[in-house]
């Protein structure tokens, strides 16, 4: 189970990353209007693109050829804490400027990121030991993340028109 295996593993996450990063963006773009009357969505969008960066990120970092893992847990930790911190703060700030219809939507918002990216740095802190079975856990996290980009895409493209 050596790290080069996974390339068409990585090579896919590049690739849907960018994609759901794009549709992502058209359906913010569509409706910005919508979004910016809602108190703390625009919060909620930028953490959504947040989350398809980091992917985007961490997956081409995996492809460099011929790393360690640990060099690869380095890479793995390091995007995903910048990612939590930045991501965590963003959903705090939409949370307090949601309206109290909305709180228990953006808690869950919150909760879902956290988990994402928990499972991610699980993955990330098993590479720094120098074990490729963090690729396993930094797998779980990355198709999470997708689902949990694809759900907010369909918020920010169906749910806000209804």
């Amino acid at each position: 189970m050596s790290p080069e295996t996974w390339e068409s593993f990585f090579l896919g996450e590049v690739g849907a990353a960018a994609a759901l990063g794009g549709l992502l963006f058209v359906a913010v773009s569509i409706n910005v209007a919508k979004i910016i009357e809602v108190p703390g969505l625009a919060d909620r969008a930028l953490q959504s693109l947040l989350i398809l960066l980091s992917l985007l990120t961490i997956a081409a970092l995996m492809l460099l050829p011929q790393q360690s893992p640990l060099a690869m847990g380095i890479e793995t930790v390091a995007v995903v804490a910048v990612t939590m911190v930045g991501g965590t703060l963003l959903g705090f700030r939409g949370l307090r400027r949601s309206e109290a219809a909305h709180r228990g939507h953006f808690l869950w918002s919150i909760v879902s990121f956290e988990v994402v990216f928990l499972v991610c740095l699980v993955g990330g802190v098993i590479l720094f030991a120098g074990d490729p079975v963090g690729l396993y856990w930094l797998a779980i996290g990355m198709c999470l993340g997708l689902v949990k980009a694809v759900s907010d895409a369909w918020i920010f493209l169906v749910e806000i028109n209804r």
